[in-house]
């Protein structure tokens, strides 16, 4: 005959609640009946709690401490909680779990402030020297590999290095072209309010000028190239780095510094003086066009002006910046 799975009644009489426990009370009949248990206690409130086990045919260490568990739960709640009925062997193994099941104190650990600074600094250096030691040897690669390409010129991906001069250099010349032109109005007119106070207006030519080609041009270039540029390369070479096409590439025989890094890395050098240049003339003009506009000076003076008063030298140092 199969054994029955574990079960109980519950019966309420006159303050009195008596939980009748019946058949197989082992680990694998228990599944039923332990989240009925879990939620027991909130029913005993004010009540005498009695647990019958007449009815047990069979326990194990599991059931008893599930039944542990419910007195345990119901003991604070409950005026009196006892177990009734229990076979010899049934109680020896309910008060050997009862032993066992002693609450364990645990004293939570404080941290002091001061070591978990230090924690916190010793971390800090550590990860911070783990990437400087990966930058200077991704830095050395990148170094080892652009003097293979040009010993061996036959190794160099022309058509790659293209398509990311167009994909990096090109397609960003819209968005970086507007913030300079923006950049250079916005200069051009707050400098006018101010020049204004000293009938100096004409002075807003050198101010969009040096501002433009020895700073903003150039700073804005390399900060949109950085934010779309370099955040698309990271994304393509870690997408391929998690499905493994990086490590295909070595079993193939081919550097991945010379077929992914070196012509991005070329692409880059080669587009951003260009971009560089048109950010500026494009701040130029944003500059001219809110002083004609607004300060009544007119395209050719302002011309005339910038060709007198701000030497080429801002420019290149712009760019080597």
């Amino acid at each position: 005959m199969a054994d029955s799975a574990a079960y109980f009644d519950i019966d309420i009489d006159d303050g009195v609640m008596k939980m009748v426990a019946a058949g197989d009370w082992r680990a694998r009949f228990l599944k039923q009946v332990d989240p009925r248990l879990r939620d027991f206690a909130d029913d005993t409130m004010g009540r005498e709690l009695i647990i019958d086990m007449t009815g047990v045919e069979r326990l194990d260490t599991a059931g008893a401490m599930v039944l542990q568990r419910t007195l345990r739960a119901c003991g604070d709640r409950t005026l009196i909680s006892r177990v009734v009925g229990a076979s010899p062997a049934h109680e020896a193994l309910m008060e050997q779990v009862k032993d066992h099941l002693a609450p364990c104190h645990v004293t939570p650990f404080h941290p002091n402030a001061f070591g978990a600074m230090l924690e916190r600094l010793g971390q800090g250096v550590a990860e911070t020297y783990i990437a400087a030691t990966q930058l200077l040897s991704f830095i050395g690669e990148a170094l080892a590999a652009t003097w293979r390409v040009f010993t061996r010129p036959s190794h160099f991906r022309w058509t790659s290095t293209v398509h990311h001069m167009e994909e990096a250099g090109l397609n960003a010349i819209p968005i970086v072209g507007l913030m300079s032109f923006l950049i250079g109005a916005v200069v051009a007119f707050m400098g006018a309010k101010i020049l204004s106070l000293f009938n100096a207006e004409i002075f807003v030519v050198e101010l969009v000028g040096i501002s433009v080609l020895r700073e903003f041009g150039v700073l804005l270039t390399a900060i949109l190239i950085a934010g779309r540029s370099g955040s698309a390369f990271t994304a393509q070479i870690g997408s391929m780095k998690i499905r493994e096409e990086i490590d295909a590439m070595r079993v193939l025989g081919l550097d991945p510094m010379e077929v992914l890094v070196l012509p991005r890395v070329f692409a880059l050098v080669l587009m951003l003086p260009a971009i560089a240049f048109i950010a500026g003339i494009l701040g130029l003009v944003g500059g001219a066009l809110v002083a004609a506009f607004a300060m009544d000076i007119s395209i050719a003076l302002f011309l005339s002006r910038f060709s007198e008063a701000i030497p080429l030298t801002h420019f290149w140092a712009g760019l080597a910046d």
